[in-house]
């Protein structure tokens, strides 16, 4: 059988799995079926898709509530994704839209950082539909619909990292080659990868920690907690391939929110 529409390295979790190549090659045929402004298509998960969407969230949402910020907790309630079946990005939306005007909008796989991240300039996240392969429910090399969910979708509920979000485009827009790396190296150790101080503990607010739960679980004690500094971030590359090494801390979830909107604004 040919896979012509998504290649996975040889060392992915699927790639000697014929089923699930063609599966991913199935759903991605679904996004790319998709027009922009037209109802967002659904697709029909199998039991063993729900299956692995059901032990990782198992795992999830008690570490969400011990080490997320209260703040992304909180909203996480009103979004409510069910903890025992993937839920569909259709039936997302209406909730995301009624709080913060976000929509979640389905693509093949990767996108390019620029488009991606202009998107969010029109509160539109591209999101993946697929999910992880049934071996290895604890990784994924790539985002999947777990990713994109139970990380963005829930962190996107909150209006202020909508806000955020939608400033990260604005800015990627008018940006530079130069200045559009320190805007993916700035989201990546924030909106992705970012913590804050919170009650005397280090608490997460990035969708990649919310959504991993071996690295959020880990990362507090076994990652580098750089201090905050906004233009060193910004200088700062990374390595997407594994977990991080380092994570940059807030002193709080609101100062992480007016000190991005600050720099976002003259970016």
């Amino acid at each position: 059988m040919d896979f012509d529409l998504i290649k996975l390295d040889r060392d992915h979790p699927g790639f000697r799995d014929a089923g699930y190549r063609a599966r991913r090659d199935a759903i991605a045929q679904v996004a790319l079926a998709h027009a922009a402004g037209e109802p967002v298509p659904d697709v029909e998960y199998a039991e063993e898709e729900h299956a692995t969407w059901a032990e990782v969230w198992a795992l999830l949402w008690p570490l969400h509530r011990e080490r997320v910020c209260s703040a992304l907790v909180d909203v996480q309630i009103a979004l409510a994704l069910p903890r025992d079946r993937i839920p569909q990005l259709s039936e997302i939306n209406p909730t995301l839209e009624g709080a913060t005007g976000f929509s979640m909008e389905p693509v093949a796989g990767l996108v390019s950082p620029r488009i991606f991240l202009e998107r969010l300039a029109e509160r539109s996240f591209l999101s993946t539909q697929y999910i992880r392969h049934y071996s290895r429910p604890l990784y994924t090399p790539e985002p999947d619909v777990i990713h994109e969910l139970a990380g963005h979708a829930a962190s996107l509920t909150h209006p202020g990292i909508a806000a955020l979000s939608q400033r990260f485009g604005e800015a990627a827009l008018r940006a530079s080659p130069p200045r559009l790396q320190r805007l993916i190296n700035l989201y990546w150790y924030t909106l992705e990868f970012g913590a804050a101080e919170e009650g005397g503990a280090v608490k997460a607010y990035g969708a990649g920690l919310m959504s991993s739960v071996g690295e959020l679980g880990r990362f507090e004690a076994e990652a580098e907690l750089r201090p905050w500094n906004v233009d060193r971030i910004a200088e700062t590359g990374f390595d997407p391939t594994d977990y991080q090494p380092q994570v940059y801390v807030a002193p709080s979830f609101g100062r992480m929110l007016s000190d991005l909107a600050g720099w976002l604004e003259t970016a």
